[in-house]
């Protein structure tokens, strides 16, 4: 990057929350801890086929489905309710990544702090206020105000009208291959957060900035 960005938008689930205290919640419910990560995905997978066909889905509608599917497949007959509360419970209370408070605080100074989610703002809302962050952000944008969800190029458009923004002013911050390869088609600078030290896939359009944390992100900022 060679200037500053303006904004700084945040998608939220992976990016900032950390998931996984899902694969104990699984556990605990009788479901295989790894399931976790692939419910997960599969309600990432749904949205964006129901994307495709300009639908509009609710994250939550589409975990909680997928999620009493699963328990019905995986733990036979009987009542899951109880399963898929305590699971959907987990979901919308997980904590932070631990390179996010410090991350935030320090990227407060240099750009304006705001969310784009394919989730709720309210669950946006509830995880900065566990960590002590939410002060840092200026708006909580979600992908439910939007036409569709990202990596859709109207999702990035809509936040750059909320806020006022060209979308070369603004930098978008994930952990997803897919929202950086969204974000930067939208004409948004991007940077990855890489804190498994997996490679990049070559077949998405590559960040601007590649770091292992948000105070990675705050140093590599302060040297453009």
């Amino acid at each position: 990057m060679t200037e500053m960005p303006r904004t700084i938008v945040f998608d939220v689930n992976e990016t900032l929350s950390d998931l996984s205290p899902l694969a104990k919640a699984f556990e605990a419910e009788g479901l295989p801890p790894l399931a976790a990560r692939v419910w997960f995905a599969g309600i990432l997978r749904d949205g964006f086929a129901l994307t495709v066909t300009n639908d509009n889905p609710g994250f939550a509608e589409l975990a909680k489905d997928s999620l009493e599917r699963l328990c019905a497949d995986t733990r036979g007959g009987g009542d899951h309710a109880a399963a898929v509360e305590n699971i959907m419970t987990t979901l919308t209370s997980l904590p932070v990544h631990d390179d996010v408070v410090p991350g935030v605080e320090a990227l407060s100074h240099q750009a304006e702090l705001v969310t784009l989610s394919n989730g709720a703002t309210s669950v946006a809302d509830g995880l900065f206020e566990r960590a002590g962050i939410r002060g840092h952000f200026a708006r909580l944008l979600s992908v439910a105000d939007a036409p569709v969800w990202k990596p859709g190029n109207s999702a990035y458009q809509y936040a750059a009208m909320e806020l006022g923004r060209q979308t070369q002013e603004m930098l978008l911050v994930a952990v997803h291959p897919w929202d950086i390869h969204g974000a930067h088609r939208a004409g948004l600078r991007t940077a990855w957060i890489n804190r498994t030290g997996t490679s990049y896939p070559e077949y998405f359009d590559a960040p601007d900035l590649e770091v292992v944390s948000l105070l990675d992100l705050a140093g590599a900022i302060r040297a453009t």
